[in-house]
């Protein structure tokens, strides 16, 4: 499947989970530690799940108003929100993996039609479409 590219950005790693990364362009720029769960010091900095979380709950948001843009669907109230959940560990057949919950706050929005919505977005979505058939996406209304 080819995709018609209108947005691209980079971002350098370097020192794997306990060093820096950030965009090219120096608008992103953040500490990398490695979680103690995962046999790191914690403390001060960000990891790669964090992020990951970070943008999918910001994508997600963003493809519930895209859908509810073209219209049949509810509208997304202005207080709406996406919390993402990810895990990460050894998967059981070598590796590691994710498992990723997505939490759906729709304010006000009946409840079939707020599915209807979530379903809609989880086909749109660029990191859902990213992760489908190959890491676990949970999703539900809260």
């Amino acid at each position: 499947m080819s995709v018609n590219v209108l947005y691209r950005t980079s971002a350098r790693a370097t020192g794997g989970r306990d060093g820096r990364s950030g965009t090219l362009d120096g608008t992103l720029d953040v500490k990398l530690v490695v979680p103690e769960e995962l046999g790191g010091p914690g403390g001060e900095g960000v990891n790669p799940e964090q992020l990951f979380a970070t943008g999918y709950a910001a994508c997600f948001l963003s493809a519930m108003k895209f859908v509810a843009a073209q219209g049949g669907t509810a509208k997304v109230p202005a207080d709406a929100s996406v919390t993402a959940t990810v895990g990460i560990g050894p998967r059981s057949d070598g590796g590691f993996g994710l498992d990723i919950a997505l939490a759906i706050d729709l304010p006000g929005v009946d409840k079939a039609d707020a599915q209807v919505l979530i379903e809609k977005a989880h086909v749109v979505c660029p990191y859902s479409n990213a992760t489908r058939n190959n890491v676990n996406v949970a999703l539900s209304l809260v």
